[in-house]
């Protein structure tokens, strides 16, 4: 069965009456969360996940998809209308988007940015659809030395484009790598950091992890610089475009996908680095060079198309090679691993119903965001106006319950409130989170991978190192951390 055809397999899943429900259920709770000030998406699928704990796996992943672009959808709300990227990716909305909304324009750049997101996130679920069954087949080949060459790739490539220097992004990646050794040893069953304490033999889970570090960080973080009085929404009126908006945009959501999905694919590309690309593409091909950084609406339409395909590449790589990209990914590889499946190359294969009515529901979904966000968008500008001791208590609430529903014990409350402290401790020296999830994430499979590569080679270093690939994925590593140096070296020849 070819690409096509198991696609439409996955649309006659997806648009069962009770999957339309789920991902229609989706799309509302992920924008109605996404659009809050200071949450993004990766916030909003780890506070959801335990929603899905009861559901079909097909159901519950249809009903995630909805939840990730809802989010992302709402995001880009928050970043124009407050001036307050819930997420890294929405900063480059804020740049032109908010400029546009003090001067009256909030409307077009909502529409700007919904109608890029859709372009964007259609554009790269096609590119998903005609992509992910290769690097699948290609992935069948790739041993542990070439995964565990992945995986410090991740790792390097996460530490080196997160954060104000690679210090501190190599510290998050050390916290998250030392979370993710607390329990039994997977080979030799002797506990590690477990500090004699019974519950943690099993691990800290990684949902757990995620609300922990995003959630009840975000939220003390807040409360500690909480100021007297919520910060008052600036109105909009009827989301609409002119006919020059449309002249000018057009092609913008056309060139984003094409920045966003690659860089969503590679590990640990996320849409940082897309957007930026984006927005200085879009300033140099502009023809009103004069209103940039004060409100132009390519400005908003292209980097939002970017990230939004950036989001559709993300899933190339979880679902192909099991290696989340981005935080959001690394919470959805949570769930997979709550119900039992492990993303990677046979995942086509053994879950053929689950893989492509997933991806279909993105183009479902898509529909019913674009729908949702034109003519709603005054409506989530009014959730605005919740007073953030109300909003942040309410998040530590649905926390503490998501929290509590993993294992159903007490102790999993005080790991969360632990790990929500590390959070603010983070968010206090600068310290991205991003590294930290992806630690817990890989670590235990680096450690995995690198073990068995070694059994292979009899404990010889050079097993590392013995494909094809895993040579040039050291050699992509390799000019990782010497850019830098070069960069320095070019400029005083200069």
């Amino acid at each position: 069965m070819n690409a096509l055809d198991s696609l439409l397999h996955g649309f006659g899943t997806a648009l069962t009456p009770l999957n339309l429900l789920w991902a229609a259920l989706g799309v509302l709770l992920g924008t109605a969360i996404g659009v809050l000030p200071g949450i993004g998406p990766a916030m909003a699928v780890a506070l959801l996940l335990p929603v899905t704990y009861g559901l079909d796996p097909v159901a519950a992943f249809i009903m995630f998809a909805g939840i990730y672009y809802g989010a992302m959808f709402g995001g880009s709300t928050t970043s124009i209308l407050l001036n307050t990227p819930g997420e890294s990716a929405a900063v480059v909305a804020a740049m032109e988007g908010n400029p546009m909304a003090k001067a009256g324009r909030g409307a077009q750049a909502l529409a700007a940015a919904a109608i890029g997101h859709f372009a964007g996130g259609l554009i790269g679920t096609i590119l998903l659809v005609a992509l992910a069954p290769a690097v699948a087949d290609l992935a069948v080949d790739i041993g542990a030395p070439d995964y565990f060459a992945l995986m410090v790739l991740a790792f390097i490539a996460v530490t080196s484009v997160l954060g104000s220097s690679r210090v501190r992004g190599l510290a998050s990646l050390l916290i998250g790598l030392a979370i993710g050794l607390v329990g039994l040893d997977q080979m030799t069953g002797q506990q590690r950091l477990t500090f004699g304490f019974l519950q943690l033999a099993d691990g800290v889970d990684v949902v757990i992890v995620a609300v922990g570090l995003f959630a009840i960080g975000e939220a003390l973080w807040v409360a500690a610089h909480l100021r007297r009085g919520a910060a008052e929404p600036i109105p909009v009126g009827r989301p609409w475009l002119g006919r020059e908006d449309v002249r000018r945009t057009w092609k913008a959501w056309l060139r984003g996908p094409f920045i966003g999905f690659p860089f969503g694919a590679i590990p640990a590309g996320g849409a940082e680095i897309p957007t930026f690309l984006s927005y200085v593409m879009e300033k140099r091909l502009s023809k009103h060079p004069r209103e940039w950084g004060k409100g132009a609406i390519e400005g908003v339409a292209g980097p939002e198309s970017a990230a939004s395909a950036s989001a559709a590449g993300t899933l190339v790589s979880m679902l192909t090679l099991g290696l989340p990209t981005t935080a959001v990914a690394a919470v959805m590889l949570a769930a997979f691993q709550q119900y039992g499946i492990q993303p990677g190359p046979l995942l086509f294969e053994r879950e053929p119903d689950l893989v492509w009515g997933l991806i279909a529901s993105l183009f479902v979904g898509m529909v019913l965001l674009l729908a949702l966000n034109l003519p709603l968008a005054p409506l989530w500008a009014r959730l605005l106006r919740i007073p953030r001791p109300y909003l942040y208590a309410g998040i530590l609430f649905f926390a503490a319950v998501g929290a509590y529903a993993v294992g159903g014990e007490v102790v999993d409350l005080v790991i969360l409130l632990v790990i929500g402290l590390v959070g603010f401790g983070m968010r206090r020296y600068g310290l991205p989170v991003l590294p930290a999830v992806i630690g817990v994430i890989l670590g235990p499979a680096a450690e995995q991978q690198l073990r068995r590569a070694l059994q292979i080679s009899d404990g010889s270093v050079t097993g590392l190192v013995d494909t094809p690939f895993s040579i040039t994925v050291y050699a992509v590593i390799a000019l990782l951390l010497t850019w830098p140096l070069l960069g320095r070296l070019v400029r005083r020849n200069r």
